[in-house]
């Protein structure tokens, strides 16, 4: 049996169980959430073990920035399971009021969520999480790059979650080429920009909606009134957490020329302290994924002044966190997004030209911005396009589930984490109830028309801008009401 046709027959399977409407059940919804929750507490050890055999991360990097992460989102989706699923009422007009008018969330269908190997416990969970909690089945892709976390999600998904309604997929380009070919009701890909264009294409011979996280070369701005040691601490750990290979890492930097040196300085100090004399020694620094990756790396810093760090060991595809200087926006280290423990320095002579200089080039996935003038912060808010903006620190808007998590233009489109995953994969359909009565006024729409019928229907549904004097019309008249109630009652007299 080909891939094509064993996969056909896997998402026609999955479906069905859709149609059976069991997923539409909150009472499956919620079990599969508590489920969920149960199978990463019962693997915590086995999931951050996984994660560093494939990337060496940190038990505590591993948790904070994956698991809990992951655990926190599948607590929130539960406990507000129901507010989110409940009927919308919206606002009426005269000709609808007597009519019941709301927005139902209702579930897709059958999600496929492609995932990305450099936090392949986050992105293939976060996305699972919002499937079930609106009540969609999911077919899981991990990224065969972190082949231990995947080889585990495989084993102890179909352990824990029903395994007619969601699956894992393993295998490489073959196999989600295969997956690609079949007709979903939504795709959620985390990766390049190039992947990304070959998902689009796939997706358009169904039509099928996709919400794609791309990533970018998302800069940071550091300004003369900042704290040079507060900014270099916040940054360092933004940009080599996971050993600089996050897609809202900070990929470059732009700073005040006449900070330059000394912001340097606070870079260098710090990353002593973060990682030691020889960071290969720190069990705080993870490595590179692959050896692909890791050579591309190496070729970046070709010809580059190197200020700090630079060795590798190409064996354990190490490479130490490496500051770079005197860098020109069109060495080939800014031609892409790095991905890696590599930081390029440039100067600017002040926040407009670094305004500037961020808004030629892609609209990023995060841009960052350090100083203490709230009007300069506001100014980069209110000047610039990006997925999302952090002042004063670094990537921890990923965290906070109540923000959107998405890019703008070439670093993807549509948003997820919390609420913003159910919303992306549920339709808000559109529910309106009428009643079989008050026919005399209903005839008014029919044919044949008047210029009496065509009044008043105008009358009726026609919106004008509000005026000051309709504005205050309403209540003073309610209030004179009110008053003239209490005098005829004789309340003011007893309350005097």
């Amino acid at each position: 049996m080909s891939e094509n046709q064993m996969f056909s027959q896997l998402v026609e399977r999955t479906r069905k169980a859709f149609n059976s409407g069991r997923t539409k059940q909150l009472e499956w919804r919620e079990n599969q959430l508590r489920q969920l929750i149960r199978m990463l507490e019962d693997h915590e050890k086995d999931l951050t073990q996984a994660l560093y055999d494939d990337l060496h991360k940190h038990a505590a990097e591993s948790l904070i920035m994956e698991v809990v992460l992951v655990v926190n989102d599948a607590v929130d989706a539960l406990e507000n399971l129901h507010e989110w699923t409940k009927p919308q009422k919206v606002k009426k007009g005269l000709f609808y009021m007597m009519d019941d008018a709301y927005i139902q969330n209702e579930p897709l269908g059958v999600v496929l969520n492609i995932t990305a190997w450099n936090y392949p416990v986050q992105i293939a969970f976060l996305p699972l999480i919002g499937a079930i909690a609106a009540g969609n089945c999911c077919i899981l892709k991990p990224s065969e790059i972190s082949v231990h976390t995947a080889k585990l999600l495989a084993k102890i998904i179909p352990q824990y979650l029903d395994k007619d309604c969601i699956h894992v997929v393993n295998g490489g380009i073959k196999e989600t080429t295969a997956l690609l070919e079949q007709k979903f009701d939504h795709i959620m890909y985390t990766g390049s920009g190039f992947v990304g264009k070959i998902i689009m294409q796939a997706a358009a011979k169904h039509l099928t909606p996709v919400t794609l996280e791309l990533g970018g070369k998302s800069p940071c701005y550091v300004h003369n009134s900042s704290d040079l040691d507060v900014a270099a601490k916040r940054l360092l750990w933004g940009k080599f957490c996971n050993a600089g290979q996050t897609c809202v890492a900070v990929d470059y930097v732009l700073v005040d020329q006449d900070i330059h040196d000394k912001f340097v300085s606070a870079l260098k100090v710090h990353l002593k302290s973060f990682y030691g004399e020889n960071p290969k020694d720190s069990d705080s620094l993870g490595r590179i994924v692959s050896e692909n990756h890791f050579n591309r790396l190496k070729s970046l810093l070709s010809g580059l002044k190197i200020v700090c760090g630079g060795n590798m060991d190409e064996s354990t595809k190490y490479i130490e966190p490496t500051i770079v200087t005197d860098v020109s926006p069109d060495d080939k280290i800014m031609q892409s997004e790095i991905f890696g423990p590599l930081l390029p320095i440039l100067t600017v002579p002040g926040p407009q030209e670094a305004i500037e200089f961020i808004n030629q080039r892609d609209k990023p996935l995060a841009l960052y911005v350090f100083c203490k003038n709230r009007t300069l912060s506001n100014e980069f808010i209110e000047k610039t396009s990006s997925g999302a903006i952090v002042v004063n620190d670094t990537m921890v808007h990923g965290g906070l589930t109540t923000l959107p998590f998405g890019g703008v233009g070439p670093s993807g489109f549509g948003s997820y984490h919390g609420k913003f995953t159910f919303d992306a994969l549920s339709h808000r359909k559109s529910v309106l109830v009428k009643k079989q009565a008050m026919e005399s006024i209903n005839k008014i729409r029919y044919p044949p028309y008047s210029d009496k019928a065509k009044n008043q229907l105008k009358w009726i549904m026609k919106k004008k801008p509000k005026t000051l004097f309709s504005k205050l019309f309403f209540p003073i008249l309610l209030g004179i009401i009110l008053a003239i109630g209490i005098k005829m009652s004789g309340l003011a007299d007893r309350l005097i």
